[in-house]
């Protein structure tokens, strides 16, 4: 497996018009630039920990409000890391993490097995954090997931401050990505039962 797992998706609606491309084995570089400045700094932690490189441009209708670019950028962001992975052999497919920061604590575990489904639950107690409704954070992680065809679930243990439940559980969600893309080199084909991902 030695092809390089980069994708470049695009989507564009009467809504949204955002494009991706992604490299499963970077450095951590981003390059966001969504219209919100907290997603923004979400995808960057993301990128960062999960040692992807990941380039988004999304213009949205943010007059209206965020939640259809941090739904669009999900859903192409998903389909980025799903064309990356290609037929997925040979990945490790599962990854678990813990992220602390600070007096917050968030577990992520992934299973990237062609299925999807999310169980996510982030906590929040304010409406907003910069220009992101804190009810559109819960639902990036659930729409990623359909689009990457993984399963995620994903929890906030404990924290006071908001900001830190966010991005303590996109940091663990990066670790537990990074883990679960990684490359297995005593795997034997598609690590799955079925013969298939």
């Amino acid at each position: 497996m030695t092809d390089p797992r980069r994708a470049e998706v695009s989507r564009s609606t009467s809504e949204t018009t955002v494009s991706c491309s992604i490299a499963l084995d970077g450095t951590g570089i981003c390059e966001a630039r969504t219209g919100l400045g907290f997603l923004d700094h979400m995808l960057d932690a993301l990128a960062r920990h999960a040692r992807i490189d990941l380039r988004i441009d999304a213009e949205g209708d943010l007059a209206v409000d965020d939640h259809h670019t941090v739904e669009d950028v999900a859903i192409v962001l998903g389909r980025a890391i799903d064309q990356a992975l290609g037929d997925r052999l040979g990945i490790a497919r599962f990854g678990w993490a813990y992220a602390p920061l600070d007096e917050a604590l968030a577990r992520v575990v992934i299973d990237l097995s062609g299925r999807s489904h999310a169980s996510v639950s982030l906590g929040f107690r304010r409406e907003r954090l910069g220009d992101v409704a804190c009810e559109n954070i819960p639902h990036f992680f659930v729409t990623l997931a359909a689009n990457a065809r993984c399963a995620v679930h994903a929890d906030v243990i404990r924290a006071d401050n908001d900001h830190h439940r966010a991005e303590a559980a996109f940091k663990a969600l990066a670790l537990a990505l990074r883990q679960a893309v990684a490359r297995d080199t005593g795997a034997v084909g598609v690590p799955s039962t079925k013969g298939t991902l």
